[in-house]
């Protein structure tokens, strides 16, 4: 793969989510380990306390397996109380570059756990929500990072009309995940076309929409619908990968893609679940690099 394709993954691939109650959580040295294996350069830090916070404990066990850090996930109250995000986004910063990492990954969390409901915001709190954003964005800045809007599922930037709404009123780039604006009703493709230059950081999933369908219309909720095989393997799913990755490398992309296929793993699931999927995942996107 030449310098322009940066392959990820992240512990969400291993069932390793925030979420309480989302499912079997498999050790680090596991996770890692078959991530190295995979040979993927690096990782997504994954949710607080699953891997050190400390950056010298955090370094010297990446790199046991010869993998680096791209940086993080985190989820925030934006829309309330600000300073109690901007306290928890200077510690994901500093963390995130002492131990290399370069992008911030930033979701509109609705203080609620889970992600399976998320009340309306006033016109208001959306304010805050766009102006806490930005302050966040300045103090990565500080931190030699750059800070990307994710939407997300059960966040207050999950449908089409709130990242629309967000690219209008912030200057802040995307995380463009495939899945979680499928299911929110954007179609991933049409909005990197749309919006190249906001593209700043690329998570590759696949999904069911036939799953999305009944999550977005309220007749399932998420966190059961990714019990029921929401997400796929890249290529075996409704989301136009391909077309995906070569719109944004025309556009000049030179960022991470990280392999981030949802998934909660059941008290039957077998362990290497994760590995064969995220293999099949990574064949498919190794195949899109070949073909273009």
């Amino acid at each position: 793969m030449t310098a322009t394709f940066r392959v990820a993954a992240a512990p969400i691939s291993w069932g390793v989510c925030e979420v309480p109650g989302w499912g079997r959580v498999l050790d680090a040295a596991t996770v890692l380990g078959e991530m190295a294996e995979l040979g993927v350069q690096a990782t997504e830090l994954g949710p607080p306390g699953y891997l050190p916070r400390d950056p010298a404990q955090l370094r010297e066990l990446l790199g046991r397996y010869g993998l680096t850090l791209v940086g993080g996930f985190l989820a925030v109250v934006l829309h309330e109380n600000p300073e109690n995000a901007l306290k928890e986004a200077e510690e994901s910063a500093a963390l995130f570059a002492a131990c290399g990492g370069d992008v911030l990954v930033l979701a509109a969390a609705t203080g609620l756990d889970g992600y399976d409901d998320r009340p309306r915001l006033s016109d208001a709190e959306w304010a805050t929500l766009v102006e806490t954003a930005g302050k966040i964005r300045d103090i990565a800045a500080r931190h030699g990072l750059r800070t990307v809007l994710h939407p997300h599922v059960g966040t207050h930037v999950e449908q089409q009309a709130e990242v629309e709404r967000f690219l209008d009123g912030s200057d802040l780039g995307l995380c463009l995940d495939t899945g979680h604006l499928m299911i929110g009703g954007t179609d991933p493709v049409e909005l990197a076309k749309r919006y190249p230059e906001r593209v700043g950081h690329v998570h590759l999933k696949d999904v069911r929409e036939d799953l999305a369908a009944e999550v977005r219309a309220g007749r399932l909720g998420y966190t059961e619908a990714v019990g029921r095989g929401l997400y796929t393997p890249l290529g075996e799913g409704d989301v136009d990968v391909a077309a995906m990755v070569r719109s944004v490398q025309a556009a000049g992309y030179d960022g991470w893609y990280v392999l981030e296929q949802d998934t909660a793993l059941g008290a039957e699931s077998p362990d290497d679940l994760p590995r064969r999927d995220t293999e099949r995942s990574l064949a498919h996107l190794t195949k899109i690099i070949g073909s273009l």
